[in-house]
């Protein structure tokens, strides 16, 4: 059965009202605006142009008259996973908040940039934008915590003896998760018009067009052409490292930031909806679920696209990840001074050691 959605208690907001008014303040005096700018379209640029050049030469294909060594297709294969996952984490996240640009029709172009991995924007925003962003963490209708039995991601679900390993068999759950998401998971989500029990709206005939067209895309250029340019074994290996690479990084960037030590969970199952509400306001709870780490690293906050500054990217999905660091600067005094819980670890090592920790944990017996 569906868990219902439940709404926050109002405690007046005067935390979210005072960082909206600053951050607003911020983009006013400085004349800026809250969308992507240079920085987004150059990365936009690196990652759209670089990418199919990559995957021609990965391909050996004779008629360019570039040939590339077996292991030099593996490298680049293994480089295009990493561009995809920065297409991911920079031009698609962007685009499908709405923060890409003032102009929606530039916003859904971009979004759709997730139809070159494979997968669907429509599909994608309803799970992270509707269901992830407003009941984060909330067991039973955060899909992105939703991966029981086979993990369990918080104390509210059941317990069973392989969890006790669950921290190292999570890495190759990791590795293979794109691959499960692309011909597994987005069609049991299309089928079912629904994510998490959750009914999604009601999809339009374009919308059923590119969910077919990058499925067959995806696998004729990623899956096929591999297996026809270089042989079916080494073929399928450079799939297999590509998705790989890919599974592990997003997986974790985004693990990360919400099942580590220290950010709250709670159970849906727990409450009488519609009648009870979550016992914190909606931006106190965005904050106290969700982590931030390597904030001071350029390269992490660059290749993320900022996710790695998710308690600001929760408080603010509309605004670019190119603008993270500086509402970085408002929010942590303000946490302070309302004495919310506000959560960082300094590296993205040392956030990957408190995962494994934490899921560890959470594989012991209650």
């Amino acid at each position: 059965m569906a868990t219902k959605p439940i709404g926050f208690i109002n405690n007046g907001n005067d935390f979210f009202n005072e960082i909206r008014t600053q951050v607003d303040e911020y983009f006013t005096s400085n004349k800026l605006s809250k969308n992507g700018d240079i920085r987004l379209w150059m990365k936009t640029a690196f990652a759209l142009i670089t990418t199919p050049i990559l995957v021609v030469l990965a391909l050996n294909i004779p008629a360019v008259g570039i040939s590339v060594p077996i292991w030099g297709s593996v490298l680049l294969f293994i480089l295009i996973g990493q561009l995809h996952t920065f297409t991911g984490f920079n031009v698609m996240h962007d685009a499908c908040h709405g923060a890409f640009s003032s102009k929606g029709w530039v916003n859904k172009l971009y979004g759709n940039s997730l139809s070159l991995m494979g997968s669907h924007a429509f599909i994608w925003k309803f799970k992270h934008n509707t269901l992830h962003h407003t009941w984060t963490n909330v067991d039973g209708l955060d899909d992105d915590i939703a991966k029981a039995p086979i993990l369990r991601h918080c104390e509210s679900q059941p317990f069973k003896p392989y969890h006790k390993n669950q921290h190292l068999y999570m890495f190759f759950l990791y590795g293979i998760s794109i691959i499960f998401w692309m011909f597994a998971n987005d069609f049991m989500k299309y089928f079912k018009k629904a994510v998490n029990e959750q009914p999604m709206p009601k999809m339009t005939l374009s919308e059923h067009l590119i969910f077919w067209t990058a499925k067959i895309a995806y696998t004729a250029i990623y899956v096929i052409a591999p297996m026809y340019f270089l042989g079916v074994g080494y073929g399928f290996l450079c799939y297999m490292v590509m998705q790989i690479s890919m599974g592990i990084v997003l997986s974790l960037v985004f693990q990360l930031a919400h099942a580590v030590e220290n950010t709250h969970f709670e159970d849906a199952t727990q409450y009488d909806i519609p009648a009870d509400r979550l016992p914190n306001e909606w931006a106190v709870h965005q904050v106290v679920t969700t982590n931030n780490f390597a904030t001071k690293s350029p390269f992490a906050t660059w290749f993320m696209g900022g996710l790695n500054f998710q308690t600001e990217h929760h408080l603010f999905p509309n605004i670019s990840h190119v603008h993270y660091p500086a509402l970085n600067k408002i929010l942590v005094p303000l946490c302070a001074k309302y004495n919310v819980k506000y959560n960082e670890m300094p590296t993205f090592t040392y956030a990957v050691g408190s995962h494994i920790r934490y899921m560890k944990s959470l594989g012991e017996a209650a």
